[in-house]
């Protein structure tokens, strides 16, 4: 029996190497070229209704989506784009918006020039922007207007509205093979050739490479996984990543989680969006936090200090650590916008928020600040590390405003203006 080759901690430590994309500007925002992963996201407000549709982008955005898209599907949602990019601009807010269109973009992005202008990219789905022999014509149109206005577009193949005439003619090219594939797999080819032949029209219409992103969207994870696999072995295009109806809460979380995480750490991919069908009523920002946790957590970016937390056991009977944990990553989450700003570098603060004696101690010594509350049968006091050093033992039932007190006064001492080095801080045990 041949030995195992032994596993060192350098070849499993990190992702592969980025795969070399063209640089695509969309507005103020770089995407592919070994720019960072960009964050966006995608309103469910009528376009129409002006006021709700920039309140729902001003969310987002706030939220932490670097790009946002908006459906254009009708004359009103056209005629109303110019009206949002300006009210958003007067909020100060610069986010690109991006138009999505189906069918009639051709006609919408002509009728509306102002619409046109005012959007910073075009998504057209090659599936629909046209049937038979209008199909040349209207993404001609598009591709012809994305160049007037100098746009990038995101040329966006979708396995529910895939070409029916690519998708025919590779199922009877298949059947005739002394070879035939898995039908699942021709429909993956399809998508592929969809994008990339959409892509090679463009450039023969005059579109440079550097103004189109291409993307390949499935809902089933091991086919998005083997579409994006094939699509960035066979062209240098930025691509856009995400599970297309990935679903409500835990299921649309983990199904996007584990299909881009899998891409991200091969080096495909340049922006994701995490499409979750929002509880009714929902918060339609949970799908920028859970973009921003999952690039976080891989290691590519960071975006909010991180929040470390035990499970607990039986030997954590106290909700007390539940609700701290919490508390404290609330409080920063909604504070992170302004904290950008105020406090440099915060994004890298490390918190941990620890149920018992057993791991306690350990994990708060390992981040910035940390606090061990007591467990079950435990002393009602409860350590706080910071930097690795016990700095000061609360006790009493304020604690947990004690810690966040603490956490606020470390956040202003080592990240505000007139900061100090951490070992400044001294301790008042």
């Amino acid at each position: 029996m041949n030995k195992p080759e032994t596993v060192t901690q350098n070849d499993v430590a990190g992702p592969a190497p980025r795969h070399q994309t063209t640089k695509v500007m969309v507005g103020n925002v770089a995407v592919g070229g070994g720019a960072p992963i960009v964050v966006q996201s995608m309103t469910n407000t009528d376009t129409a209704d002006v006021d709700s549709t920039v309140a729902q982008v001003a969310a987002l955005a706030r939220a932490g989506s670097e790009m946002v898209r908006i459906t254009v599907d009708r004359d009103e949602a056209a005629a109303a784009v110019p009206h949002i990019r300006e009210q958003l601009d007067k909020r100060g807010i610069t986010t690109p918006l991006i138009g999505d269109f189906h069918y009639i973009g051709h006609k919408l992005l002509t009728d509306y020039p102002a619409c046109a202008e005012a959007l910073a990219k075009y998504r057209i789905n090659p599936g629909n922007v046209g049937f038979k022999d209008k199909r040349d014509t209207q993404f001609s149109t598009i591709i012809e207007l994305a160049n007037k206005y100098g746009k990038p577009v995101r040329i966006g193949a979708n396995w529910g509205s895939l070409d029916q005439e690519l998708l025919s003619k590779l199922m009877d090219e298949n059947a005739e093979s002394a070879n035939p594939r898995d039908a699942r797999a021709v429909m993956r080819e399809a998508m592929v050739q969809s994008a990339l032949h959409s892509a090679e029209r463009a450039q023969e219409l005059g579109m440079p490479k550097d103004r189109i992103i291409l993307s390949a969207k499935v809902s089933a994870v091991q086919d998005l996984i083997a579409v994006y696999q094939d699509l960035a072995a066979r062209s240098d295009y930025a691509i856009h990543l995400g599970l297309t109806e990935a679903g409500m809460g835990s299921k649309g979380i983990v199904a996007s989680s584990a299909a881009l995480g899998i891409l991200l750490q091969q080096g495909i991919g340049d922006t994701i969006r995490i499409s979750l069908t929002p509880e009714p009523g929902g918060d339609r920002t949970l799908e920028v936090q859970v973009a921003q946790e999952l690039l976080q957590t891989m290691g590519f970016r960071t975006f909010v200090p991180l929040v470390a937390a035990c499970p607990g056991c039986g030997r954590t009977t106290s909700t007390t650590f539940q609700e701290l944990a919490r508390s404290i990553q609330d409080f920063i989450r909604d504070e992170m916008p302004s904290w950008k700003s105020k406090y440099p570098g915060v994004e890298g603060l490390n918190v941990a928020v620890m149920g018992c004696i057993v791991n306690g101690p350990g994990e708060s010594k390992h981040a910035n600040i940390g606090i061990s509350l007591p467990g079950t049968g435990e002393a009602p006091a409860a350590p706080v590390f910071v930097d690795g050093k016990k700095f000061r033992t609360l006790r009493g039932p304020t604690i947990a405003a004690d810690f966040k007190a603490l956490v606020i006064d470390y956040i202003d001492q080592r990240y505000g203006s007139g900061a100090k080095a951490p070992e400044s801080v001294t301790a008042a045990e």
